[in-house]
């Protein structure tokens, strides 16, 4: 799979911009505001349905315009796969394959996997569970329907449990009874979707560590353990045993949406004890295992976006990742960097197709080998 052609119109800084694309290798370098990343977070959109950035689709809008446009055309299986997504202010987005509006968006989920690396990346590490969860649920989503599915009931389902918890909240007298049924369903999709985490977590750990010990060329030991409530007790147990705490909180204090994902390096925190170069390291190595995890399960390679990863990075680690990247087990790359030279410079010792495309002064450069 990859992206043959990519159009943008009043997407974010781009008024207007077409361009072809390599199959292996895609290189977008300029000073920073020139728009890299807003290339590839086009991209993204194609793949999600949504920017990687922005969470309002109105804020993608170029100032001063009414609407956006992003259309591009995929190869998959020998065949052209053409997708589009307009967005006017104030109505719905309108996301098309093949000129075939989709009526659920969730449909379109792993249908083009994509993996973007991006220098914020580290918030995995520094910020909240929310964001460790909604990695895993990136992954996991763009191989499997049914948990995405189960992950758009089960918030549906707590949405209405943490409305009646907040009217008993405001005085409104609440039985248990009122709200086992709710309960119920929300213990029997928490239970699935507890077990596909659990799984993947299990299942990609020695990814991760193929690729951190080669990209950090030591023997130091990664690890990704799963934390959750459900892994002592069953959720519809949980919401019985703390109901009458939900209702003085006025929301669900159990479930898989309270989930963690213990970063780890050496059996020890990598948040506290992780230098720099290690945390960066760590989450290009995750985002690399994602990359092969999907691939193992679908049996296609994700494109990968990585946006100006090479920050705070040696040198040596640039060349092992860029080359790393370049072998056959990758397929179609996109890479950003504000170095003028940099990927040139590396790209030019690599028996590969490539294209460089200077946002700055709109010259290109590409390397296509002889078939």
């Amino acid at each position: 799979m990859y992206l043959k052609t990519l159009s943008l119109i009043n997407f974010k800084n781009f008024e207007n911009f077409d361009t072809e694309l390599c199959p292996k290798i895609n290189c977008f370098i300029g000073d920073n505001g020139t728009g890299k990343t807003n290339l590839l977070d086009s991209i993204h959109y194609l793949s999600f349905c949504k920017s990687f950035i922005n969470l309002s689709d109105r804020q993608n809008i170029k100032t001063g315009e009414d609407f956006f446009v992003l259309q591009g055309e995929f190869e998959l299986n020998g065949e052209s796969e053409n997708i589009y997504c307009g967005l006017q202010k104030d109505k719905r987005k309108s996301f098309r394959r093949n000129g075939a509006e989709y009526q659920k968006l969730s449909e379109h989920i792993g249908f083009l996997p994509v993996v973007f690396t991006t220098p914020y990346d580290s918030n995995l590490i520094h910020e909240g569970s929310e964001l460790r969860r909604k990695f895993a649920d990136s992954v996991i989503s763009q191989f499997d329907h049914n948990y995405l599915n189960n992950l758009i009931s089960y918030n549906r389902i707590l949405d209405q449990r943490n409305s009646i918890l907040k009217n008993a909240q405001k005085g409104v007298r609440v039985e248990h009874d009122e709200i086992d049924i709710w309960d119920m369903q929300l213990a029997d999709t928490g239970k699935k979707i507890f077990e596909s985490r659990d799984s993947f977590a299990n299942e990609v750990i020695s990814i991760f560590q193929k690729y951190y010990s080669r990209i950090s060329d030591d023997r130091e030991k990664v690890q990704l353990i799963y934390q959750s409530q459900l892994k002592s007790e069953n959720l519809y147990d949980l919401l019985h045993k703390n109901f009458e705490k939900d209702k003085i909180l006025g929301y669900t204090s159990a479930g898989i949406h309270k989930d963690d994902f213990d970063f780890r390096i050496d059996d020890q925190p990598i948040k506290r004890y992780g230098s720099q170069g290690q945390q960066k390291t760590f989450v290009i190595s995750l985002k690399f295992a994602w990359f092969e995890y999907i691939k193992q399960k679908i049996n296609l390679a994700p494109i990968l976006l990585l946006d100006d990863i090479f920050d705070k990075l040696d040198k040596k680690r640039v060349k092992v990742i860029t080359k790393l990247v370049s072998e056959p087990d990758f397929g179609q790359i996109f890479i950003t960097d504000t170095s003028y030279t940099r990927m040139p410079d590396i790209l030019k010792e690599l028996e590969i197709d490539y294209k460089i495309l200077n946002l700055s002064s709109g010259e290109i450069t590409a390397n296509k080998l002889q078939q």
